[in-house]
């Protein structure tokens, strides 16, 4: 049956005899889990209980991603699908395809009640139960679409966390949007213009997250490396040090940045900023010059390998991870074997591979000598193959190394957890070490774990 949510807690349960209940499906990136956090414990602040997504719950929230065309899908598929569980329950359809596709995604998903888009989370309980009182028959005026026209958006909008379910290690979201606009992604037109959290807003979640005993934060956003382009005298270089020097953080993590970023001043600057994880994820795209100029990025191959053998310089165990695209629009032979050969050069510790897909609206989508998907696919397999070997050939570099752990989860015997340069490391011990940092020995590879021992 429908429900009031309006009513407070206390009412609600006088009335129905049960809590009110959310449940959140988050789709995508780091970005998103963070967002979905982030809404989970606003609702859980004017108490609402969070459940699996499986349960009965009185609201539904679908934190859906745009990046490629199966994304869309899978979007599409887990909407439909909610409302079978609780055909009384309010849907909700958040974030990037919803910003995408808000003027019609009612249409294609009717089982929709409100699209809310990549702003305006803050609003939603708020959103949510006035929709919940339309419901009751005591409001004529039911809005449903609540999307902004996201390029108008120009302060960070400032939602905030204190927790992350089943992890040692949390997100810490530090900026929103893209200037970049390379001609293969949809994300700046759903994600809007760079906008950058304050300084000592950042500082502070740090400090909460390190009160509630997280040992690593992860700093992620939309282009974390335009972080402060849009404040005045700040920026990662700035931001950095004074994350250091949180008490209880041990690491800092930094998602995707782009290569242009690593200079001197930058290098300087992680000289005496002793907590940041050896371990870049520089996004590269492809090791081609005219495919990465056709993406409308803005390096080249050189300048990417300068920036890595910088970074090595300062740390020769660094772990160097990437994103490659293969099967951009007028992709040649030639153009794939260039990129097959920068990789080698390189020598990631990992490689994240992606088919290029056509995204409407991006000045790649019009361009002229699509690839077919068979050739997407073969060149996927092979660049896959190259991958692999690279992968296994920086773990076996790591045995014999004795270096420090950080611990996330203890069972039957066995502890797991990850170094500083992201390598999944695992421990036979009856010890409970979960949120631990110790040092061990690695003694061998197992596929893609570092199996170690103990040093105590």
């Amino acid at each position: 049956m429908n429900v009031n949510l309006a009513l407070n807690k206390e009412d609600f349960f006088n009335r129905y005899g049960r809590a009110k209940y959310v449940s959140i499906y988050t789709l995508g990136c780091k970005v998103n889990q963070y967002d979905t956090e982030a809404v989970a414990e606003q609702f859980k602040e004017r108490g609402y209980e969070v459940v699996p997504f499986k349960e009965i719950a009185d609201i539904y929230i679908v934190n859906t991603c745009t990046v490629t065309h199966l994304s869309d899908r899978k979007c599409r598929q887990i909407l439909r699908k909610t409302k079978k569980i609780n055909p009384f329950s309010i849907l909700v359809a958040m974030g990037c395809y919803a910003q995408a596709v808000s003027d019609k995604i009612q249409d294609e998903v009717t089982e929709v009640d409100i699209v809310i888009g990549t702003n305006r989370r803050k609003e939603l309980i708020d959103i949510v139960e006035n929709f919940s009182i339309s419901n009751h028959g005591t409001n004529n005026e039911l809005i449903t679409n609540y999307v902004d026209n996201i390029m108008e958006i120009a302060e960070f909008e400032e939602l905030t966390i204190s927790q992350m379910s089943e992890h040692t290690r949390v997100y810490l979201k530090i900026q929103e949007g893209c200037n970049n606009y390379c001609t293969y992604c949809i994300i700046p037109y759903v994600r809007g213009k760079i906008r950058s959290r304050k300084e000592d807003n950042v500082i502070k979640e740090a400090s909460r997250l390190a009160i509630n005993n997280f040992k690593e934060i992860v700093l992620t956003g939309i282009h974390v490396a335009s972080y402060g382009k849009d404040l005045s005298n700040v920026s990662l270089n700035t931001l950095l040090p004074k994350l250091n020097n949180v008490d209880g953080i041990e690491r800092i993590r930094m998602s995707s940045i782009e290569p242009i970023v690593v200079t001197n001043e930058f290098v300087n600057m992680l000289v005496t900023t002793k907590k940041m994880c050896q371990h870049f994820h520089l996004s590269l795209q492809s090791g081609s010059n005219s495919v990465l100029n056709r993406m409308k990025r803005r390096y080249t191959t050189q300048q990417y390998f300068d920036s890595v053998m910088i970074l090595r310089n300062l740390w020769p165990d660094i772990a160097i991870t990437t994103d490659i695209i293969v099967g951009f629009p007028g992709e040649t032979e030639q153009e794939f074997l260039e990129t097959l050969e920068f990789v080698q050069k390189v020598g990631f510790s990992q490689i994240h591979i992606f088919p290029y897909s056509n995204r409407e609206g991006t000045i790649a989508s019009k361009m002229s000598e699509q690839i077919s998907s068979q050739i997407k696919d073969e060149r996927v397999k092979r660049l896959a193959q190259i991958e692999a070997k690279l992968r296994y050939a920086f773990l076996d570099r790591e045995c014999g190394k004795i270096v420090e752990v950080l611990f996330e989860t203890s069972q039957n015997g066995i502890s797991t957890g990850y170094t500083s340069n992201y390598l999944k490391v695992e421990v036979a011990t009856d010890e409970i070490l979960t949120n631990k940092i110790n040092k061990v020995s690695i003694d061998k590879r197992v596929g893609d774990v570092l199996s170690a021992t103990l040093i105590k």
